[in-house]
């Protein structure tokens, strides 16, 4: 969505909300699919005192396997979008402010950036997930294996005096 911005940087106390869904042209992770409708995204450009501020939510539903146990899981995000937006920049090296070229603002392209900058490195189906058992490959969320556990080789004479 391409959102005109000139009333609002040339006016102070101009406002414009905006509210709509939208599917990225792309996949913002290999880790996760997005369900439908795809992302939906509402918020606020508004010009306090000069300064022209963004924020907003942008909320979506996907698939994801975790990366412990392998398992698929959906899980709701709901990611902040906040920036400062100027015409131009004096200092091309400040990261602090997006710059919006000829006033037109492509909030689609700033909201997929700010979720591949939010997605976690990893993905987990819940926080105390136990993963798989490296020797069987089972589930441990499932219950524990059968698998015996080894043996540190320097106490494995101690443990044939259990045996006797």
């Amino acid at each position: 969505m391409n959102i005109q911005l000139e009333q609002i940087f040339n006016l102070e106390g101009s406002k414009k909300e905006f509210d709509f869904c939208f599917e990225p042209e792309y996949s913002l992770s290999d880790d996760i699919s997005l369900d439908t409708p795809g992302i939906a995204v509402s918020g606020k450009i508004e010009n306090n005192t000069g300064i022209v501020s963004l924020s907003g939510i942008a909320s979506f539903s996907a698939t994801a396997v975790c990366s412990r146990c392998a398992e698929e899981f959906k899980k709701d995000f709901q990611v902040p979008i906040e920036h400062l937006l100027v015409n131009k920049l004096v200092n091309e090296d400040n990261d602090d402010y997006i710059v919006v070229e000829n006033s037109v603002l492509d909030l689609d392209a700033l909201v997929c950036e700010d979720i591949v900058l939010s997605l976690p490195g990893k993905f987990l189906c819940h926080e105390d997930c136990k993963g798989l058992c490296v020797k069987c490959g089972k589930n441990l969320n499932d219950g524990p294996c059968d698998c015996k556990k080894d043996v540190d080789p320097r106490l494995a004479a101690l443990l044939q005096l259990l045996d006797d």
